[in-house]
């Protein structure tokens, strides 16, 4: 049988053995979701933080696409975005939703108040939408102190609403500290919460041990590295590999800490203890590093970002643990996903993302081989382009040098080739920038042309022009020329697994017996 006609059969039997409508009940959905959130969970994980202080943030629609497409499957947000909730029903993606801060006051005195958020916010939505946790506030304890008489009622009231919904279980509560509410961080084992913070403390850590939720904070290693420069080296920060006498050892455990964020949460483990506390688990919710600052910040590179969130990555999902919990690995949010270009000074507030605002890179990360979590890598989809708003004359000398002395193949873009058209710099240079990237394996500064070129994701071949980055994947790969505008079809088009389809046996008979015909 041709190619096109099995085709055609295969999909005439997908639609018609599986678009059946369901006669399962709600409820064994309900319960298989469930089920299979919970064992997910169970493994260590590296999600984004989504910030929305973005000038031309990606629409919902969009930006759930985006998600699928860098196979980005945890995220937080820092409110309840109805919009973004909707677009991420029926998706693989589990998001932590927030309470600002400025609303602890109407949700910590109302129970009422608390009831009607988890309606609004979270039964709305669940479990079409994977919801599985709040985070109360935001560093409340030390951005916002007044507040902080209000925040374990505002937790408590929310779980009470929970409860009532019967989702307590599967959503936990909680709220993100700065890494600040713990002092003397090194050497670990001498950490402790600040004193001044123990009532508070004492309850909040009680409750998070009854209800299994875990304590959150917001580790910088970056903020470490620059508050304490000489006595914490770079590489401990950037996870880098070290000799051993470049380890920094705990003289009372006599463990060796190879990185700054490891010895963080050891000191949380400590501090949790130093209360009487053994059984909360510590979930990074913020981690990352800046990829440009002012003149104050001269670490804040692209090369240290890209070094610090590659080896993030890389250090949660070898699943290897900290010295003193080697057992337990913490999941991990990098903050953050794009760039909030609209942070106030300075410069690196703006600078965190992973991302521009228009979803090309800020940098590549080197993370083949550590699992399926993103797509920002060296591998398949990425293309060298011509930046927007470079002059004409500066253009043709990159263009130039790379037909030249940089050898790319530039034949394509001859008078009467297919690349040939549109006439102009930027799209020759555009072919000619992909081809030399592409030519060196797009290596780490293959791109850039004194500043003139970008990475993309985004396919720039058009029409019968074939970028050379193209070429390198499959027809099949190559046919999805915006990854941002397709992938939310590709993923209504996977199926988790044949039992997840509810169909009657009268239906499975011909469905068997189509496929024997074929």
């Amino acid at each position: 049988m041709a190619n096109t006609e099995f085709t055609t059969y295969f999909i005439f039997i997908t639609l018609f053995c599986f678009t059946v409508p369901s006669t399962a009940k709600p409820s064994a959905l309900v319960r298989e979701i469930k089920q299979k959130t919970q064992e997910q969970d169970k493994e260590p994980f590296v999600g984004v933080n989504i910030g929305t202080d973005v000038s031309d943030l990606l629409s919902p629609a969009d930006l759930v696409s985006f998600l699928q497409v860098q196979k980005i499957y945890h995220i937080r947000l820092y409110d309840a975005n109805p919009d973004i909730l909707k677009a991420l029903a029926k998706t693989k993606i589990r998001v932590i939703i927030s309470v600002p801060n400025n609303q602890l006051l109407a949700i910590g005195s109302s129970n009422t108040t608390a009831a009607s958020w988890v309606g609004r916010n979270v039964v709305a939505y669940y479990p079409e939408t994977l919801i599985t946790g709040i985070a109360v506030g935001d560093e409340v304890l030390t951005t916002v102190p007044s507040s902080s008489p209000l925040l374990l009622p505002a937790i408590q009231s929310l779980y009470s609403a929970l409860v009532a919904a019967n989702l307590h279980t599967l959503i936990k509560v909680s709220t993100p500290h700065a890494a600040s509410i713990v002092l003397d961080t090194f050497p670990p084992s001498q950490a402790y919460f600040n004193q001044s913070l123990t009532a508070v403390m004492v309850p909040l850590l009680q409750f998070l041990s009854r209800t299994g939720s875990p304590l959150m904070m917001n580790l910088y290693p970056y903020y470490v590295f620059m508050e304490n420069k000489g006595v914490v080296p770079l590489d401990n920060s950037l996870f880098k590999p070290l000799t051993p006498s470049k380890e920094m050892v705990d003289p009372n455990t006599l463990l060796h800490y190879t990185n700054v964020l490891d010895a963080m949460i050891d000191a949380a483990y400590v501090s949790m203890k130093n209360l009487n506390v053994t059984d909360v688990i510590v979930l990074v919710t913020e981690s990352g590093w800046p990829s440009k600052g002012d003149s104050k910040e001269p670490y804040a590179t692209k090369d240290n970002a890209d070094t610090y969130n590659s080896n993030l990555i890389k250090h949660v999902l070898d699943r290897s643990g900290t010295p003193l919990h080697p057992e337990l690995t913490s999941s991990v949010y990098i903050y953050e996903l794009f760039n909030e270009d609209l942070r106030s000074p300075p410069i690196s507030e703006a600078n965190w993302g992973l991302f521009y605002s228009n979803s090309t890179p800020v940098y590549l990360l080197h993370v083949s081989g550590s699992g399926t979590f993103l797509a920002n890598d060296t591998t398949n989809q990425t293309f060298c382009i011509a930046m927007d708003g470079v002059d004409s004359k500066t253009l043709q000398m990159a263009l130039d040098w790379a037909c030249g002395p940089g050898r790319a193949n530039c034949s394509e873009i001859q008078p009467g080739e297919s690349c040939y058209q549109p006439n102009n710099v930027k799209n020759h240079a555009s072919y000619a920038f992909d081809s030399y990237y592409q030519k060196e394996g797009r290596a780490s500064g293959s791109c850039d042309f004194k500043g003139v070129a970008m990475i993309t994701t985004t396919d720039p071949s058009h029409g019968s022009c074939i970028f050379p980055g193209s070429k390198v994947v499959s027809n099949k790969t190559r046919t999805v020329s915006n990854s941002t505008e397709t992938s939310g079809a590709a993923e209504r088009l996977k199926f988790n697994n044949f039992h997840s389809c509810q169909i009657s046996s009268t239906t499975l008979a011909l469905c068997i017996l189509l496929f024997i015909l074929l």
